[in-house]
């Protein structure tokens, strides 16, 4: 089994690739949705959140409230550096679980927005794919899928890694900065070409 690291910068379009890839029967591990289930009402990380940041920061179904986690850790390093360290331990234990469950498949799509901050998972990934935007692309889709302000969204884009420093990482680059149906495209030929190279190598 091959692994491909999908990664890029919030509103690149990771979301459309990773379903896309998925639709074309390729097995996804998503960090995003690991962080999401540990973090819902009833989610394993949840008291323990609780505990150490705080009940208010914990809604009334018992999920984790996400926009007033995200002012804090934008206004308090602190306590972003107490949450990574509850999130990121169990969140890796997952996907390793996951990974290890689909061993059989040719290859698997680590969905992982933030490689380069998450390097305990470099040995496990053989290609890295980067989904890439112009940088007012980004800004621009940020606002409008979470409804948030300019200042709010580029604070986002600010606190994770630069676009030269995912390119940098990067074994294949496709860019989203056009339509729709040319970034499917581009995406369903990386699957065709990886498939056979992974057929290939066996």
């Amino acid at each position: 089994m091959k692994i491909v690291a999908l990664t890029g910068g919030i509103g690149s379009g990771k979301s459309i690739a990773t379903q896309m890839l998925s639709s074309l029967g390729v097995p996804i591990v998503d960090l995003d949705v690991i962080a999401h289930t540990l973090t819902a009402a009833g989610g394993a990380l949840v008291p323990q959140i609780a505990t150490e940041l705080g009940g208010e920061f914990i809604t009334e179904e018992g999920a984790l409230n996400r926009p007033l986690m995200r002012a804090l850790i934008f206004t308090q390093p602190d306590a972003r550096v107490k949450l990574n360290a509850i999130m990121h331990p169990a969140i890796f234990d997952e996907a390793v679980k996951q990974l290890a469950a689909l061993e059989t498949s040719t290859y698997v799509v680590l969905a992982i927005p933030l490689l380069q901050e998450s390097q305990r998972y470099l040995p496990y990934i053989d290609h890295v794919l980067v989904i890439d935007c112009d940088e007012s692309l980004q800004l621009a889709r940020v606002m409008e899928r979470s409804g948030l302000s300019a200042q709010e969204a580029q604070q986002i884009i600010d606190a994770q890694s630069s676009r030269q420093s995912r390119i940098a990482m990067a074994d294949t680059i496709i860019t989203n900065n056009a339509g729709l149906a040319e970034f499917e495209e581009n995406i369903y030929q990386f699957h065709k070409n990886y498939i056979n190279t992974c057929i290939v190598s066996k």
